[in-house]
């Protein structure tokens, strides 16, 4: 029977029926290691019992109340599980239905920070080459991958300007060090910052550690420091985004407490809720909302289906067993064994250019040539083919495309649930091994 769904390709895909932990099995009884969390998103894995009763539950109860009449009290306490302790200075949480919806309500809330402090000027926001922010057409603006953004550019507002990715494999020049080039980098980023008018820039917005698009590449030491620095300087605000990296992915909650700084708004999703409801949520600190409150008294902003009842009820329960089961410590150990794993497998592996990430969000990039970095040429659809053996293989992995400059380059992206034992860990890097040469046998 023909599909009747708009899909991402041609072909239907094989229909999901049930998940299990880190397995999920298809309508023909095939099961499949979910090696990706499908977009880093399963971090306790499937069919977790108590989240699945927290979701009943609160169904039973409340399933929505609109926030023009109600809060709800599993959105306040979510809120009070995220921001009751003030990490880095965040204070409140909004919460939303994706990560989409939270980069888009993170540009909106800075913008009327500024208007109501007396500010209006800053209307400029200044991200980075090879990012991804999400696909609503404000976040897409703000993105700078530039295969996303083509089709779409006469219609993309003119409000954000890039600057280079923190990308050492591909940024770092041989003659630099990781100090020198976190040297150039910041003065990239502060002659940005004077083209535009420091007065103009309303902040500098990034991924942690950036995700779909360069494959889990992490920033050099002291780069953050740097940014903050020039951020604070100019009075620009800096919003991190922690849609794929948040929430535990990198070995500790928040991936910016392994830079020595905290944002002035994050943006965190798939983690948040694992996948058992849609949810986003934006977290701000005390100066953001300052002029807000002396001024209007309200975020002029809203979705249907904020602080959902069901989503945060959700959410919530996967945040109390991430805390009570010790899962972070988890991430660090079985991402120490994926690490380990992928350098004992590729490492010497004469197409597999860089192995990168943190905790269980780890990273391979293809090349056709090591020595140069030469990537394959994108009609060979590496990344692509790499997935397809996987999957007959019984493993889900995630591929990236256009990892080099937007259009060339090819990687593999891994984010298991953080359930994950030794003997899952071992599978995934056994099944990868088998693709990767399958695929570049083809």
């Amino acid at each position: 029977m023909m599909s009747r769904l708009l899909h991402r390709g041609r072909a239907t895909p094989p229909v999901a029926v049930s998940g299990q932990g880190c397995w999920l099995r298809d309508s023909e009884g095939r099961e499949v290691l979910d090696a990706s969390g499908g977009a880093a998103v399963s971090c306790l894995g499937h069919g977790h019992p108590e989240v699945i009763a927290a979701v009943q539950q609160q169904v039973a109860a409340l399933e929505y109340a609109h926030t023009g009449f109600f809060t709800n009290e599993p959105a306040e306490r979510l809120g009070e599980v995220l921001v009751g302790h003030e990490p880095g200075g965040l204070s409140r949480a909004y919460f939303v239905s994706g990560g989409s919806e939270a980069m888009e309500a993170a540009l909106k809330l800075a913008r009327q920070h500024f208007v109501e402090k007396g500010e209006p000027r800053r209307t400029r926001f200044i991200a980075r080459r090879q990012s991804y922010h999400g696909n609503t057409l404000g976040a897409l603006a703000l993105g700078g991958n530039a295969a996303r953004r083509a089709p779409y550019a006469p219609i993309l507002a003119d409000a954000f300007s890039h600057v280079s990715a923190a990308f050492p494999y591909r940024g770092m020049r041989e003659s630099e060090d990781e100090q020198g080039y976190v040297a150039c980098l910041a003065e990239e980023l502060e002659a940005e910052f004077q083209r535009l008018g420091p007065g103009n820039v309303a902040a500098f917005v990034a991924e942690t550690v950036v995700g779909a698009t360069a494959g889990c590449a992490a920033p050099p030491a002291g780069y953050f420091r740097a940014v903050r620095e020039i951020c604070d300087r100019h009075g620009a605000l800096l919003i991190l985004d922690e849609v794929m990296s948040g929430m535990g992915r990198t070995g500790t909650l928040h991936a910016w407490e392994q830079e020595g700084i905290a944002p002035d708004i994050q943006a965190i999703a798939k983690g948040l809720g694992g996948g058992y409801q849609p949810i986003g949520a934006i977290l701000m600190n005390d100066r953001v909302l300052a002029p807000i409150m002396a001024g209007s008294g309200a975020f002029q902003h809203g979705h249907t289906y904020l602080s959902h009842p069901v989503a945060c009820a959700a959410a919530l329960a996967v945040q109390e067993v991430i805390a009570r089961d010790g899962l972070l410590g988890r991430v660090q150990a079985m991402g120490a064994r994926l690490e380990a794993g992928l350098v004992e497998r590729f490492g010497n592996h004469r197409h597999v250019g860089d192995i990168r990430g943190r905790g269980l969000f780890r990273a391979i990039e293809l090349v056709a040539d090591r020595a140069t970095r030469e990537p394959f040429e994108p009609t060979r659809r590496l990344n692509q083919r790499i997935r397809d053996e996987a999957f007959a293989r019984g493993l889900a992995v995630y591929p990236g495309g256009g990892t080099a400059d937007g259009t060339r380059g090819d990687h593999i992206l891994l984010a298991p649930p953080y359930i994950a034992g030794e003997a899952e860990i071992d599978l995934i890097l056994e099944r990868l091994g088998e693709a990767v040469d399958a695929a570049l046998a083809a």
